[in-house]
């Protein structure tokens, strides 16, 4: 797969009230954060995607409210890996 890039009018990206120079950044983040919501990327794909560090992500998702994707699976399998990775 290839990076994509898209294409946003001048006349909305004008009226934006971002500043121009933190524009693509902010849309990084907006867009990482509803494919997160819609559970299309995974927390660490969105955190990439975002260019936030871990930490900055959680601080974000918690501003907003928004749930984390962790379920009884995914705890077992962090269990799984502390106890079996010493």
């Amino acid at each position: 797969m290839s990076d994509i890039c898209l294409k946003i009018p001048s006349n909305i990206t004008n009226t934006i009230r971002l500043p121009p120079d933190t524009l693509q950044e902010e849309l990084l983040k907006e867009l990482a954060i509803a494919l997160y919501t819609r559970g299309i990327l995974s927390s660490g794909q969105s955190c990439k995607l975002a260019g936030m560090k871990r930490y900055q992500w959680e601080e974000e998702l918690g501003k907003r409210n928004i749930s984390r994707h962790y379920n009884l699976e995914k705890l077992e399998e962090d269990f799984s890996y502390v106890f079996h990775s010493k």
